[in-house]
């Protein structure tokens, strides 16, 4: 099994050297759910993050934001290259390969990669692989929806959000050690009002906001057990 892991990694190294992060936006099916979102459009719940590891607290919130919109898909998504940081940890491959382990018995579950790390790219990059019609739904923790707002990011920030919004929506949690009221702030803000009913709100619990897959990674290194802290069906791996 861990021969067949290491060919998977090789495999999806592969997969992501042939992701331009300047070329135009583009994603690759790492593994396309066998009963997700066929002809006919659906609802596509897409989660996209950097999955350095997979932990309980994404699967509790793909839980969460999959009882608020009933998606017909869930779509886990790793950028190949992030707006604001150089890829760090673990490699992508191994995350990619972390991911498919994960949705192996989770028939509505894809997992991919995409090219560029800004939302508006991913949105584009993501129509063409479903049919016209399909409604869109990102999750989001906190952090990244204060970059998703942050004009640095565009060189016509109101034009470009407003391409995005108009095709699709956001759920949005808290994460420690930002409380649930900073989100309710952020949506009050005069950037972010106009948005503000694109975008629904999580409040993560306590204990699930404060899981960190730095914290994990760290506890990996010393040896340390992840039981509780990542699913189940990847903490073997992980360990390895």
């Amino acid at each position: 099994m861990r021969d067949h892991g290491l060919k998977n990694e090789e495999a999806f190294a592969r997969l992501l050297a042939g992701l331009d992060p300047q070329g135009p936006p583009r994603l690759t099916f790492a593994r396309r759910a066998p009963a997700g979102i066929g002809e006919r459009p659906g609802t596509l719940l897409c989660f996209s993050a950097s999955f350095n590891p997979l932990t309980v607290a994404h699967v509790w919130l793909i839980r969460e934001a999959g009882r608020m919109t009933s998606p017909d898909e869930v779509l886990l998504l790793l950028a190949r290259a992030n707006v604001d940081k150089a890829v760090s940890g673990l490699p992508l491959e191994r995350r990619l390969s972390l991911l498919a382990r994960f949705v192996e018995a989770r028939p509505t579950f894809s997992v991919a990669a995409c090219s560029q790390g800004r939302f508006v790219d991913k949105s584009e990059a993501i129509r063409p692989h479903y049919p016209t019609g399909t409604l869109l739904t990102f999750v989001v923790g906190f952090d990244t929806l204060v970059r998703l707002f942050d004009p640095k990011y565009y060189a016509d920030r109101d034009a470009s959000l407003s391409a995005l919004f108009k095709a699709s929506d956001f759920i949005a949690a808290n994460r420690a050690p930002d409380p649930p009221e900073a989100v309710t702030a952020l949506l009050a803000g005069a950037d972010v009002a106009p948005y503000a009913h694109r975008i629904r709100v999580i409040q993560l619990p306590a204990d699930i906001a404060a899981i960190s897959a730095t914290s994990i990674r760290t506890r990996l290194a010393r040896g340390e057990s992840v039981t509780h802290l990542v699913p189940a069906e990847i903490e073997r791996l992980l360990s390895e």
